[in-house]
């Protein structure tokens, strides 16, 4: 009775180390931070009009979607030393960047910053570009490299920044040339700036 008692207590030890130890890479793994602050965001380029007639008009939605538990600073963050988000095209030759618009960020507060909310993006945010295609613009297809500038951070931590190319297909055609909208639930929707 004593042998099998010492044998059920050895294998309650092992299986109560064997749990904790499985517990704590459990944690361990989900409080560590991705192997680059890229993976952490998602993002996906949307056009508003297929093609892009001369002489008008168009938006570029780059939509970002940011890791459960991470968030990056908005455009506007409340203090200067923060990395704000920022959307930088470089436009070839025959377009114009009539404005950028970026959406509201929320006021949040964290561990970190218990008393002063930060002003932050999270979850899935929409940034926007106002594109006009001029007269001089080449027929055809044409790509627009675009730069996401951004720093993400989760409720301990926050990544360094970086800067992530992504880039809008669109094909230009004449100046009489019909258009179709495309995507109007991204473009639709009001975004201030």
């Amino acid at each position: 009775m004593t042998r099998l008692f010492r044998n059920v207590a050895s294998i309650s030890a092992l299986l109560l180390v064997s749990s904790a130890g499985s517990h704590s890479v459990a944690r361990a793994q989900e409080a560590a931070p991705p192997q680059s602050a890229a993976s952490v965001v998602k993002t996906k380029v949307y056009t508003s009009l297929d093609p892009v007639p001369r002489g008008r008009e168009f938006q570029v939605a780059v939509v970002v979607d940011i890791a459960s538990g991470y968030h990056m600073n908005s455009h506007k963050p409340l203090d200067s030393y923060l990395i704000p988000t920022t959307l930088t095209p470089q436009l070839p030759a025959g377009f114009t960047l009539a404005d950028t618009v970026y959406p509201v960020g929320k006021n949040l507060k964290f561990p970190f910053s218990p008393d002063k909310p930060l002003n932050v993006y999270t979850g899935s945010v929409t940034l926007r570009l106002r594109v006009s295609a001029e007269d001089a613009a080449a027929l055809g297809n044409a790509s627009i490299p675009i730069t996401l500038r951004y720093q993400a951070c989760n409720n301990s931590a926050c990544l360094p920044p970086v800067k992530v190319p992504v880039k809008a297909e669109i094909k230009v055609a004449a100046a009489d040339a019909k258009a179709k909208t495309l995507h109007p639930e991204i473009f639709t929707t009001s975004t201030a700036k």
